[in-house]
């Protein structure tokens, strides 16, 4: 298996496709992390935060979270550094699958804090048809990924709602545990959130550790339910889809600008929640106007 990104004998294809995807503008003295060094110690480093940015990043450790997921971890060249990233946004990765001659650009939402040192953590689904993930599954520990820039989403703001919903479908919790994450650990926002969580099976329940460790340290806050649509046996878990009837049933009622939500999941699910133009969705039928959903 090739898993050299930096191969000396293709850095023209790898120039050539990022600039037909327009993402090499503006990169020129982010290749350095070190030279963020000469700043004040006072604030860290920030790897993407500072604008374009075109790099590559060494996998210290992967492991497997469950049947089909892998926790990665990226470590930076400066172990102060952090990644920078502004809530709701992920980074773009360019992996080069085995045969292929030109690379293929992924967006991935990174699960570690924005203002953890030293490292990047990505939780990486495997598609047996997805050219990106299989690659991701296949990086071994010394081995490196190139990252492009980054991808900025909603905007969110300290306590602009006094409640959240957040609905995960399946991989899509990613983004969602990054927002939940960027709120609980901010001690000036005071947003209470509650978790709608959507898989096909058991195995599925992804960070549920996490989610329990919230539900504990957060009473009253966060909390977390749990849908699957094809439990096993004795399953703690109820069993069903994300349904109006479930939303109805934990989610505050969508009157006025007191609550927005916001939805990660697979295209039939989001169509289901959201509408698709022709038809509504569950969610506008609960009450939800349009400027009260975001979609990842």
């Amino acid at each position: 298996m090739t898993t050299r990104i930096l191969s000396r004998s293709r850095p023209a294809a790898i120039l050539g496709t990022i600039a037909a995807a327009s993402l090499a503008v503006g990169i020129t003295t982010k290749f350095l992390i070190q030279d963020a060094r000469a700043d004040s110690r006072a604030s860290p480093p920030k790897v993407f935060g500072g604008g374009p940015a075109f790099f590559s990043l060494p996998l210290e450790s992967a492991d497997m979270v469950n049947h089909n997921t892998r926790l990665l971890r990226f470590k930076f060249a400066d172990k102060e550094a952090v990644s920078g990233l502004p809530v709701n946004s992920s980074v773009l990765a360019l992996s080069w699958p085995e045969g292929r001659w030109f690379p293929v650009i992924r967006p991935y939402t990174p699960i570690s804090a924005t203002d953890e040192q030293g490292h990047l953590d990505l939780m990486v689904k495997h598609y047996p048809d997805g050219k990106s993930s299989t690659h991701l599954h296949k990086l071994q520990p010394g081995e490196s990924l190139f990252f492009v820039a980054s991808l900025k989403g909603h905007r969110w703001k300290a306590d602009a709602f006094p409640h959240v919903t957040l609905i995960a479908g399946g991989a899509g919790i990613t983004p969602i545990y990054q927002l939940t994450q960027a709120i609980l650990r901010n001690p000036q926002d005071k947003t209470a959130v509650t978790l709608v969580f959507g898989v096909n099976s058991d195995r599925d329940v992804l960070l549920k550790e996490e989610f329990q460790e919230w539900e504990k340290k957060f009473p009253g806050r966060f909390k977390a339910v749990y849908t699957v649509s094809n439990p096993v046996e004795g399953s703690p878990y109820r069993k069903g889809y994300v349904t109006k009837d479930l939303l109805r049933e934990v989610t505050p009622s969508p009157a006025g600008n007191e609550t927005m939500v916001f939805v990660c999941g697979p295209p039939s699910m989001e169509k289901a929640l959201v509408g698709d133009g022709r038809r509504r969705g569950i969610l506008q039928e609960l009450g939800y106007r349009k400027d009260q959903i975001c979609q990842f």
